[in-house]
């Protein structure tokens, strides 16, 4: 598909004067947002525990997370905490703030955009059995309050 390459902005959640504006890959492949060592400390995020990763090569290593940020990405904005790498390393942006987002990357242009379904404002799907053990499930979509 390419490289997908977008502006975001970055504030502390606990420190709101604290704020960047970075460029990040977008990667749907990944899970989480990346940040590096220099921003996640010029923005003073404070580590809340450990995770181990497996990157792409199968290698498995124990990275730190930090939080709370709030990231800004095509107007709309969730609050997140952060896998933190190495100084310098490249910001990307994973699947779980797409999806709280509900953004998507569209292919042909290689542009992320609202998704078309709820241009507005995100929406949320929730995925929900309707009794005990009864072998039905309902997929139903929920807005967010107005």
């Amino acid at each position: 598909m390419g490289k997908v390459i977008e502006k975001v902005k970055l504030t502390s959640l606990f420190e709101p004067k604290k704020s960047v504006e970075v460029e990040a890959v977008i990667d749907t492949g990944a899970t989480m947002v990346v940040l590096p060592k220099d921003i996640v400390d010029a923005l003073g995020l404070r580590k809340v525990r450990e995770v181990k990763v497996r990157y792409a090569n199968n290698k498995v290593e124990t990275k730190p997370i930090y939080g709370v940020v709030t990231i800004e990405l095509k107007g709309r904005s969730a609050n997140l905490d952060v896998l933190v790498e190495e100084k310098g390393s490249q910001p990307l942006i994973g699947q779980v703030l797409l999806e709280l987002l509900d953004l998507i990357v569209e292919p042909k242009t290689r542009k992320l955009i609202p998704n078309p379904a709820s241009p507005e404002m995100p929406m949320m799907e929730i995925l929900m059995e309707t009794a005990y053990n009864s072998g039905y499930a309902v997929r139903s979509r929920l807005l967010p309050p107005s």
